[in-house]
């Protein structure tokens, strides 16, 4: 791994100090594949622990493309301890379908978002209103001030579909809305999306795993190796047996 791969704080501190209490990372897995969900992964760092988690940063952590499988599977556990919350959100095939992906991102995204905001801010996120998606974590700060939290967001690509997708129909009510800035290549750059990413990436990877140990119509498609995504075995067999229910449909498959 070259030192430029090796990702810092810079950009969340930066946030920080523009007045961000709490910073989120994100970043996305799925986008290009032929079956199954979208997934979003948040990584959420608390401002006044950003020099801490700096220097506690997982060893051989990078871009979730640069490792291998065993690497990110290592690192699953360590990243989850290291993020002040978490959370995975996504997005099913058949939304997707209905949404089309960009959009489908964006509520894959909100959804994580909302997640580790009710971890982070208890009463405040109770105010909001009812959760729409449970986290394992405790509540980690109860007693904000009398401000409410801000939230600054780094999304790894060029695109900001979060802001887009907020306050729509199918949108969970997030109870702070983030500012959101882009970074390209984020998920080599910023400690916090590179959390995300490979939180993202195993969980996905493992969902598609499990669908395809499940049922034996699904096995028959190769997610197990190819996580859904368009390889050549994978394409040969939605020819010869069709499509699914965990397809996108509404994509060219073939």
């Amino acid at each position: 791994m070259s030192i430029s791969a090796v990702p810092t704080f810079d950009l969340e501190e930066s946030l920080a100090r523009e007045g961000y209490s709490v910073i989120v990372g994100f970043d996305e897995v799925g986008r290009g594949s032929l079956a199954g969900p979208v997934m979003v992964g948040a990584a959420a760092f608390l401002a006044q622990r950003l020099p801490q988690a700096a220097r506690s940063m997982p060893h051989y952590l990078a871009d979730s493309k640069m490792l291998t499988e065993r690497r990110r599977e290592a690192l699953y556990e360590p990243l989850q301890q290291w993020a002040d919350a978490r959370a995975v959100g996504s997005a099913t095939s058949a939304e997707i379908d209905e949404w089309g992906i960009s959009h489908a991102l964006g509520i894959a995204a909100l959804r994580a978002l909302d997640a580790v905001e009710r971890t982070l801010f208890g009463a405040f996120a109770d105010a909001a209103g009812t959760p729409t998606q449970q986290t394992e974590q405790p509540t980690l700060v109860a007693d904000w001030d009398a401000r409410m939290p801000r939230v600054g967001a780094i999304l790894d690509g060029p695109s900001d579909y979060i802001t887009k997708a907020l306050g729509t129909f199918e949108a969970p009510a997030v109870p702070v809305p983030a500012h959101v800035v882009t970074q390209v290549k984020g998920d080599q750059h910023c400690g916090s999306v590179a959390c995300a990413a490979v939180l993202a990436k195993v969980t996905r990877d493992r969902l598609m795993t499990q669908l395809a140990d499940s049922n034996p119509d699904y096995a028959r498609y190769g997610w197990a190796h190819n996580k859904g995504y368009g390889s050549q075995a994978h394409k040969a067999a939605i020819a010869q047996y069709g499509p699914c229910d965990e397809h996108r449909t509404s994509w060219k498959l073939l």
